[in-house]
Parts: structure tokens; sequence; C-alpha cells
């Protein structure tokens, strides 16, 4: 899976997921201060999933309609360790088989909601 680990998504779970095999591309890393608009661009152009702790990424897709990336994952729970986010994620899509492709998917305290994410002709 490509990913793309917005600012806000912690170090320790970004090396959980390359552990994994996870083609990880960190704007912490890379590119540090870029706009959401920006991040959404590289998603889209590199064909990468945003992992993210940031709300806007809904706004921006829904209601000012910018292209999509394939998937966005948003966290809203961020569990007890920084490791956290990305064993959440690595769980969900290898152990419950979670289809993530399309989806604007939220993860929370309660689970996960999902939102097909809109076509932009």
């Amino acid at each position: 899976m490509k990913i793309l680990a917005n600012e806000n998504f912690p170090a320790p779970s970004i090396r959980v997921l390359r552990l994994a095999s996870c083609q990880v591309k960190s704007i912490k890393e890379e590119m540090p201060g870029i706009s959401d608009e920006e991040v959404l661009r590289i998603a889209v152009q590199e064909e990468r999933v945003i992992l993210t702790f940031d709300r806007d990424y809904g706004e921006l897709l829904f209601r000012y309609r910018l292209v999509p990336p394939p998937a966005v994952v948003y966290f809203r729970y961020k569990g007890q360790l920084p490791e956290s986010a990305g064993k959440i994620l690595l769980e969900l899509i290898q152990e419950q088989q979670l289809n993530i492709e399309g989806y604007f998917t939220i993860i929370d305290a309660n689970g996960v909601r999902q939102r097909k994410l809109p076509h932009i002709a």
C-alpha cells in the first residue's frame, strides 16, 4: 500500500507501517509545512492514501470538491501510544479486511465509519 502520512501522523506509527511493507512517504520528513491542498495534490499524483489527524480533508473533498486521492483515513482516536494509529490501521486492513480504497474512513474510539469519496469529472 502506498501511503502519504500527513505532518501530524506520529513517527512511531510510520515505522510500524514501514515494517509491515507499506510504502510510506512522510510529509513531516520530506516537506514539513506544506498546505493541505498540496498534500492532496501529491496524494492524487502519486496515488497514495492519506493518513491524517486533520479533519480539514473532509471539508476539502466534500465541500470544496477537490480531486480526491485513492483514500483518506482520518484518525479521531490516537490510542494510548504513538504507534497505536499504525497498529490500528494494520489490524483493520489485514485482520478485519477493511477496504479503504475509494473511501473517506474515520477511525474513532467507537469504531470505523466510511463515506464514499466524491467522483470529480
